[in-house]
């Protein structure tokens, strides 16, 4: 399967003043298979360590954090002679090396002419645990689960992939039908690699969804591996309540649905959790459209998403029959399901700010409020052909932003006002 990220990662090669790079992003969403891919096609020698399984390395880094004696072990663990210029080191779950992290740093400046790439799933939570960090001193990427044009790659749709990335606006609405018809495969497949790879392989569907519940059993058997003790039951509760919180009308999260009597500062630490291990998107009301816009967030009212698309159908118990419903997939439980996809491609995108908006008495909402290139774009996500969007056009009218977005089925045109995106398109349009 092709992923957008290699090009990043073969840019990162050629830099002369390359660091060693961190690539981060929740459990099981292709860390792993993309580094490799790298080394497969870009290096002829891959060192690769699994911190995680590789329990015999996992004090490789406490003795010192001299470059040529980690270098001539990893030489000895992997069987290959490590040499800079055409040997990828590859430190996979490196957070399950003590000292791994730091020993970056050295990386970076005593032998920065080697390749070297480090994953950590649980990044976020270990700098928590005050684990030292290089900062300054290593390169980031970030991977999300696939995104829709990848998922039509990955199934074989290379001309509908192609018309995306290049924005041929005026001939998407010839292919129409086929970009919505595998839009509802989408919302029930989602991006996470394991569950696209099945389905391109075999087309069935229950093998999909049984592949979704593990993976979703996976990330649940995460919090209590590696959440604090008493933090795991709040984190319980709140991946609990998502599918409620997102099936309400304005979607913001409200801790009295996990609980009556529920507080903000009980959960704290239980969201930082799940929103720092790339588990759950979080997407925060600003109180105002202007630059930059996390000057503007309100961290007391916010809306929480998955990170993928088809766990929440999985996590919802979606049924398979949606798929071929028609447009219904896209107004289930209040279109939660197609805010949920908006907000995936928007994150993959990497704006650099995604909040919603609403006025002080919260009576007119928009969507999204997104900080790209330099300009401030609402989003208004629409479910269905219906178009009317009242608060939008208030909050055009009001702030008179130079580009407004309504993505929905509908056609993509052009007004004088906004532009409306078909929801297909919306992760190529920014």
């Amino acid at each position: 399967m092709y992923r957008t990220k290699i090009e990043e990662l073969k840019a990162w090669k050629q830099q002369p003043d390359r660091k060693p790079l961190i690539v981060q992003g929740a459990r099981q969403v292709g860390k792993t298979w993309l580094i490799k891919e790298l080394g497969r096609t870009e290096f002829q020698k891959m060192a690769y360590v699994n911190f995680e399984y590789a329990v015999e390395l996992q004090n490789l880094f406490l003795q010192d954090l001299n470059i040529t004696r980690i270098i001539s072990l990893l030489g000895a663990f992997s069987g290959i002679k490590i040499t800079p210029e055409d040997t990828l080191i590859v430190f996979d779950e490196i957070q399950s090396a003590e000292k791994g992290l730091t020993s970056l740093k050295y990386f970076c400046e005593n032998a920065p002419e080697y390749h070297v790439i480090a994953s950590d799933s649980l990044l976020g939570m270990n700098l928590h645990n005050k684990v030292s960090f290089p900062v300054g001193k290593v390169n980031f990427l970030y991977l999300y689960p696939m995104n829709f044009y990848e998922f039509l790659l990955a199934l074989h749709e290379n001309g509908l992939a192609e018309i995306l990335r290049t924005k041929q606006w005026d001939i998407l609405g010839v292919f129409t039908n086929k970009f919505k018809e595998y839009l509802r495969y989408y919302f029930y497949i989602g991006g996470m690699p394991e569950a696209v790879q099945a389905f391109a392989n075999n087309r069935d569907w229950r093998m999909v969804r049984r592949i979704q519940h593990e993976l979703l059993k996976t990330y649940e058997n995460d919090f209590s591996k590696h959440a604090p003790y008493d933090v795991v039951p709040r984190i319980n509760m709140i991946w609990q309540s998502i599918p409620a919180q997102l099936g309400r009308e304005n979607k913001k999260f409200v801790y009295g649905v996990m609980k009556e009597g529920a507080r903000a500062k009980d959960f704290e630490l239980a969201m930082q959790w799940l929103t720092d291990s790339g588990i759950l998107l979080k997407c925060c009301r600003i109180s105002k459209p202007d630059m930059p816009l996390v000057a503007y967030q309100d961290l007391s009212a916010f809306k929480l998403f998955f990170n993928d698309t088809g766990l929440l159908a999985a996590k919802s118990n979606l049924d398979v029959k949606t798929i071929i419903g028609g447009t219904d997939i896209f107004t289930e439980f209040k279109g939660a399901l197609t805010e949920q996809f908006v907000m995936q491609q928007l994150r993959q995108a990497e704006p650099d700010y995604i909040g919603y908006w609403t006025n002080d008495k919260s009576t007119t909402e928009v969507d999204f409020v997104v900080q790209h290139n330099g300009e401030i774009i609402p989003v208004e996500v629409k479910a269905t052909e219906n178009l009317t969007a009242k608060s939008f056009k208030f909050f055009c009218e009001k702030f008179k932003p130079a580009n407004a977005v309504r993505t929905s089925l509908s056609g993509y045109r052009r007004e004088t006002w906004m532009t409306n995106v078909p929801l297909y398109a919306i992760g190529n349009y920014f």
